[in-house]
């Protein structure tokens, strides 16, 4: 219970939101929404001094961005599944058939390589809808539906290929696995220790920060504007200054190798746009009423069937992407490939923040959990890890996660 406000502040002019009715500047620390960064942070810290700072050498950071550029696509399509309170299985086999899918129509028939990609992208539009029809209006689990889809697609792909692989991949499809951007303004020296750098790739990170800065003070101002607690101004600057000089350090390291790589533009797109969608779409915000209260959703008229049946769709094409990158990055469309991806963009969407029950999560968090995943992989293949220690620290990491989201819902609960 609040307690009211003195007569002494009301005499003075100071309401409950502060002088002249503003609101309170006070520290706002979200250990629930702040600790996923903190443990990459942590995570990070720790590689890095282990390895001897080998972990954020200019080569190795783009090596975790390409090698681990497929994992977060799928975490990307991931996290809207779990979001709306559903789970997708079958994500790794789906991968497995676009690769194949596209092999055949670029490598066998000579297909353009743009015209084939749209045809695999619909292809796993296909696969989304049959998935998502049995789910959403058939009625069947997401979990049933997407183990047996994991069988299925999986056997298809071994139908398409046999026993052997397809390629070699369209150099156009290879780049957007592998490529780098070319160095338009050419190269701007960074002193004798660190030497030169592309200044297109730092004009772009400078442009990004500039776009975050802006977005930060928009949101604050709105927030004031509207009498709501903000942060103080040392702590607001903080939590500004820190996320763009990490985006600077990283954009950096990346322009003195070999600049940025096109994946990495691909997944700053999607990042971008689905967290538009996310955050001030209809669309997201019935995704959010779906899995946070489904029999609220359906009585205050959200199409319930038709929201699932999209976010199955949506999750068939970035699957297919993935499969597209992935295939492009071996060069080659293998019968194995895919493998264990499902567990590990369902373990980048709840590492990241999303709720076990539905209706919590965020694509940056699962992009955050994706990082984390990969930059443990990258860390242990520095140091020489067995893979039982790998998979041994991503279950543990993964358990805590969890563990510490049922933990903060029942503190939450238990302080109402």
């Amino acid at each position: 219970m609040t307690a009211a406000p003195s007569s002494a502040g009301v005499r003075a002019g100071k309401g409950p939101n502060g002088p002249q009715g503003q609101a309170p500047r006070k520290v706002n620390f979200d250990l629930k929404q702040s600790g996923i960064y903190i443990a990459l942070a942590l995570i990070v810290v720790a590689f890095a001094v282990a390895t001897g700072g080998d972990l954020l050498a200019p080569q190795n950071l783009s090596n975790i961005i390409v090698q681990y550029s497929y994992i977060l696509v799928l975490a990307i399509g991931m996290v809207l599944i779990i979001i709306a309170g559903h789970i997708d299985l079958s994500v790794g086999s789906v991968v497995a058939a676009s690769g194949a899918f596209s092999a055949v129509l670029m490598v066998q028939m000579d297909v353009p390589w743009p015209i084939a990609v749209l045809a695999t992208l619909a292809f796993g539009a296909l696969i989304g809808a049959f998935q998502g029809y049995w789910v959403a209006y058939f009625g069947i689990p997401a979990f049933i539906v997407t183990l047996a889809g994991m069988l299925l697609f999986r056997a298809i792909t071994y139908k398409i290929l046999g026993n052997k692989g397809i390629g070699p991949f369209p150099d156009d499809v290879r780049t957007l696995a592998n490529g780098f951007t070319p160095g338009f303004l050419g190269n701007v020296g960074l002193g004798d220790a660190l030497g030169g750098a592309d200044l297109f790739s730092i004009v772009v990170g400078v442009l990004v920060v500039i776009g975050m800065v802006f977005v930060q003070l928009r949101t604050r101002s709105a927030r004031v504007r509207y009498n709501q607690a903000v942060d103080p101004g040392w702590l607001f600057g903080l939590k500004v200054a820190v996320p763009a000089l990490l985006v600077m350090f990283l954009v950096v390291q990346l322009a003195r190798f070999r600049n940025l790589p096109w994946v990495l533009i691909l997944l700053a797109v999607l990042v971008v746009g689905y967290t538009l969608v996310t955050n001030r779409a209809v669309f997201g915000r019935q995704i959010y009423a779906v899995g946070g209260n489904l029999q609220a959703a359906t009585l205050s008229g959200v199409k319930v069937k038709s929201v699932v049946f999209w976010l199955f769709v949506n999750m068939g094409v970035l699957a297919s992407l993935a499969g597209l990158i992935f295939a492009g990055r071996l060069n080659l469309a293998g019968p194995t490939a895919g493998n264990s991806f499902e567990l590990d963009a369902i373990a980048a969407a709840f590492i990241g923040g999303a709720a076990v029950q539905g209706g919590v999560g965020k694509v940056v968090g699962a992009i955050t959990g994706g990082l984390i995943m990969g930059v443990i992989n990258n860390g242990a293949g520095l140091l020489g890890w067995q893979t039982e220690s790998v998979m041994f620290v991503k279950g543990l990491v993964l358990l805590l996660a969890v563990a510490f989201d049922v933990w903060s819902k029942r503190r939450t609960a238990g302080t109402r």
